[in-house]
């Protein structure tokens, strides 16, 4: 196959439930829709998720303006990453280039596997399994989102992660307690601090929730994700696996920080791709550190039913509310499906919901 157009279109996709850190808050997700005709009639689709809508327009533009240089190229993703390597080297790949091309990829790969009628992982080697997944909640207040909790355990996840940092750490400790006490001491629970701190600070926290015998899975992001000086204090000082790889850029990134981790979590579009994905997953294979999934449900299912060292898949829906038939959590898990990545997008909606 090769490549007759790319297209992208922006959209603010409507959550059920808010992304909320103790920074900030995210109602709507705004998304990159791609689309990557072929000339045998295989349309390959992902997305991105923009983080802001300030990301919307320059990525679609960008992706663009990309269609009119790989019109008539291979649509092999090897193909593309390397003429893409090459075309941006000295302009470097990170971010908005590096995420314009890991959605590209991503679209490729679901092209590939649309034309084999098979599902992505299966041109991986693997069979579409149930994968355990974690519902990833946002910042958890007592005494208002008890509700969000039991809701999950309803679903059957047996594992949970919030986000806190609050001015004190009494007060993370108590949040923490109030769900650990909902879930009981079987469930796993988790914690995502979102780079809040420095060491000491985050150090200080890691150890008064220990004390309080919290028993969390892992600690994710407690500093900046470049501080690799600041995770080996922490991880030297608490007993507490730390967690740490979605803001991995490329698998260099992964190179150079998989020893300062106990678990790793690549997100797809930063990691450049199903082609980044499976370098670093290699990596953290030869390290033994276990990989999880950074959201893009619906690729990551694909992701980690081919790699060695899959531990959990975040649960976190940005883009179902757009899709006809949206990816679904059973007893707490989700397996993969395809032709391709099993995508498909509610033409209405994503109308409804279009960026101009």
């Amino acid at each position: 196959m090769r490549i007759a157009q790319i297209r992208a279109r922006a959209v603010m996709a409507p959550l059920a439930i808010p992304i909320t850190t103790a920074q900030a808050s995210i109602t709507a997700a705004p998304l990159v829709l791609v689309e990557v005709e072929t000339d045998q009639g295989v349309t390959g689709t992902s997305y991105i998720f923009g983080y802001t809508p300030l990301m919307l327009k320059p990525l679609v533009q960008f992706l663009t303006d990309l269609s009119e240089g790989l019109t008539g190229t291979s649509a092999l993703p090897a193909d593309v990453a390397h003429h893409t390597e090459t075309q941006f080297r000295l302009l470097g790949r990170h971010g908005m280039v590096g995420m314009a091309l890991a959605g590209l990829d991503l679209a490729l790969w679901d092209a590939q596997g649309k034309a084999a009628g098979l599902p992505v992982c299966a041109l991986f080697g693997a069979t579409p399994r149930p994968l355990p997944c974690y519902d990833s909640q946002g910042l958890f207040v007592p005494g208002r989102d008890e509700g969000l909790i039991e809701a999950s355990l309803a679903r059957g996840f047996q594992a949970i992660k919030v986000k806190l940092g609050f001015p004190t750490v009494a007060e993370d400790v108590a949040a923490l307690r109030v769900v650990r006490d909902m879930i009981g001491p079987e469930r796993r629970l988790m914690l995502d601090y979102n780079q809040a701190f420095d060491a000491p600070e985050a150090t200080a926290r890691i150890r008064a929730i220990e004390e309080a015998g919290l028993n969390l899975t892992w600690v994710e992001e407690p500093v900046p994700a470049e501080d690799l000086a600041g995770y080996r204090r922490i991880r030297a000082a608490v007993s507490t696996p730390i967690q740490s790889g979605e803001n991995w850029w490329h698998p260099a990134d992964a190179a150079r920080m998989i020893a300062d981790t106990d678990y790793a979590m690549p997100d797809l579009i930063k990691i450049g791709g199903f082609t980044g994905w499976f370098h670093a997953a290699a990596m953290a294979e030869a390290a033994g550190v276990p990989v999880s999934s950074h959201l893009f449900v619906e690729a990551s299912a694909h992701a980690l039913a081919a790699t060695p060292n899959a531990h959990l898949l975040e649960w976190l829906d940005i883009a179902g509310g757009l899709m006809s038939e949206p990816y679904a959590v059973e007893d707490g898990y989700v397996t993969a499906r395809g032709p391709g990545l099993g995508i498909t997008w509610d033409d209405e909606k994503v109308a409804h919901h279009l960026v101009r």
